[in-house]
């Protein structure tokens, strides 16, 4: 298991997320702040290119499309899957900065069969 949001949980994430389908045109480059974490706020980034996560990493990434801010709780809570995305955005716990457009895309990928796959492959090797 890897800790959330290690160089190691960065590096497994991506070879989890290799085999998920190309999906032409949802690409972006997001960027999220994490506040109120036990070890003080968080910034780290995910590029996608055409639905493939291609670059992620602790810090800034440059010229985001988008910004999602969350705090600690609710950020763990979705990246467990307790917490759905699209509920954490509608509810104003995901704070979101940015191209909307970029956003509006994104959202309905979350709920594809393949995204909740992942999304449950990772959360069994992640400690939160």
């Amino acid at each position: 298991m890897s800790k959330w949001l290690s160089a190691e949980w960065f590096d497994e994430t991506r070879a989890l997320a290799a085999d998920q389908p190309e999906r032409p045109g949802l690409s972006a480059r997001l960027q999220y702040e994490i506040t109120g974490g036990p070890d003080g706020d968080i910034s780290y980034y995910w590029v996608l290119e055409d639905g493939r996560l291609r670059d992620s990493a602790l810090g800034a990434v440059d010229d985001p499309d988008v910004t999602l801010t969350l705090v600690w709780d609710d950020a763990v809570a979705v990246q467990r899957g307790d917490l759905d995305p699209n509920v954490a955005f509608m509810q104003g716990r995901m704070k979101v900065s940015g191209s909307m457009g970029v956003m509006m895309a994104l959202l309905p990928a979350t709920n594809t069969p393949e995204y909740q796959g992942l999304r449950r492959r990772i959360a069994a090797v992640t400690e939160f």
